[in-house]
């Protein structure tokens, strides 16, 4: 817990003074020459599809009025089962075009390809069903231009969210080949035709719990991380990598569930190993809106499989791990994934079974065992609360005051009912690791646009 603490707070202060120092600038002027396509980089939109027939239009219309000059918006649908590929013909009256791809990554075969006739940058690719690793693939194949974007395909993004992605990639003369914004929760906002009208809270507990604990992962962690070029994950929900590296590097892996984490393992580990001195970076301020599970049932199906995907790059590139040839990535980075988000979620589930022993068994120190159980309540709602502030004071999404406070309250309580949970679920995603299960666990999805 110690270790955790110190860790923890060392981010905290490092992503403190990293947010003082972006939001000290005037933002709109910041961005106002990158709006000029002589200044930016053109960018191919690959949104992987399986299913999402509820939210894929509003999606797509989202993405298509961006704040960006230059772009396209490749749909791949990875076979779907409902009328993903139909609604998308005929709501942008997609006509099939023949074209040659170039295969520079394995991926399944392409069935059709379609092209608007009313928007010539939007194209649909209907393939058979890989995963969305071989849906990002295919879209790396077929797409035109040197950086592209992963998107989720239930995901809506704030109009100038690409312009604030890229510019640390334009600005650092492709030293950055991956760059990632934040993602936050949509449920609960109102969104309309594929934008954002107005951000709420969910009036459900769950949902709200996972929106302190997005707040403390991206506000908290990925800025600390990326500042020391620590950064092992760019979230599949939204991240620009250049093309060009990603190829270099193999594409995504297909045999994984944590596809976009393993990606940027291998990228960092390969830029070692050619002595190149590359970075990839997390941006706090673009914002990409997407839906969480609101059901416990798929929610644990996801903590399971971020925990199974955590342990397969770990395991996959376990060689970095304490090898000074990788520098920080080996030395820090490594050790701390490992023993703190891997390893943590077990520690931290042994200590309640041998906290109940105790209680059951006698000889507990109850007053010294209440001090501690309150320690750990405190750390824990400290970090969360600290990550709800600091959403406040900088990007300040969240505009009433009663929202503030309804997140206060609910992270002084995180460490009672939620993280327990999660900390099961995670360590059941390590029972399914023993026991060899790939599966990747269905995601029922309601939409959030209307």
């Amino acid at each position: 817990m110690v270790i955790v603490i110190i860790f923890y707070s060392a981010i905290l202060i490092i992503s403190c003074f990293q947010l003082r120092k972006e939001y000290q600038l005037d933002r709109i002027q910041a961005y106002e020459d990158y709006l000029d396509e002589i200044y930016t980089k053109p960018v191919s939109i690959i949104v992987p599809a399986y299913n999402e027939e509820v939210g894929i239009i509003q999606s797509v219309r989202s993405l298509l009025s961006i704040n960006y000059p230059t772009f396209e918006v490749i749909v791949v649908n990875d076979g779907s089962k409902d009328n993903t590929l139909q609604k998308m013909i005929n709501f942008y009256d997609m006509k099939e075009i023949k074209k040659v791809v170039r295969i520079q990554v394995n991926a399944k075969p392409i069935k059709k390809i379609y092209q608007s006739s009313l928007l010539s940058n939007l194209f649909l690719i209907d393939k058979e069903n890989g995963g969305k690793a071989d849906a990002l693939n295919v879209g790396l194949n077929f797409s035109h231009y040197p950086y592209f974007c992963s998107l989720d395909g239930d995901s809506v993004l704030e109009e100038d969210a690409f312009l604030k992605v890229m510019k640390p990639i334009v600005d650092s003369n492709e030293e950055v080949i991956a760059s990632g914004g934040s993602v936050r929760i949509a449920n609960g906002c109102e969104i309309q035709n594929g934008h954002i009208q107005r951000v709420g809270l969910s009036d459900k507990p769950l949902v709200v719990m996972q929106i302190i604990e997005y707040l403390r992962a991206f506000l908290m962690g990925r800025i600390g991380l990326s500042k020391h070029n620590l950064l092992l994950i760019i979230s599949g929900a939204f991240g620009v990598f250049s093309k060009y590296w990603v190829i270099a590097a193999g594409g995504y892996r297909t045999d994984t569930v944590g596809e976009d984490m393993e990606l940027v393992v291998r990228m960092h580990r390969l830029m070692k190993e050619k002595g190149l001195k590359k970075k990839i970076v997390y941006v706090p301020d673009p914002v990409c809106w997407t839906e969480v599970p609101e059901d416990m049932t798929f929610l644990r199906r996801q903590r399971r499989r971020w925990h199974r995907g955590l342990f397969e790059s770990l395991w996959t590139h376990r060689k970095l791990t304490f090898n000074p040839k990788y520098g920080s990535i080996g030395l820090l980075a490594f050790p701390y994934f490992w023993i703190v988000e891997f390893f943590g979620p077990i520690i931290e589930l042994s200590g309640y079974i041998f906290m109940i022993l105790c209680l059951l068994l006698g000889g507990t120190y109850i007053e010294f065992s209440i001090l501690l159980f309150l320690l750990s309540c405190l750390y824990g709602s400290i970090f969360s609360m600290a990550a709800v502030l600091l959403e406040e004071w900088s990007l300040t999404k969240y505009p009433k005051v009663t929202d503030i406070f309804k997140l206060f309250l609910y992270s002084l309580t995180e460490t009672i009912w939620y993280r327990p949970m999660t900390v099961f679920w995670r360590c059941e995603g390590v029972w399914q690791i023993i026991k060899g299960e790939t599966s990747w666990g269905e995601m029922k999805r309601k939409g959030v646009s209307k």
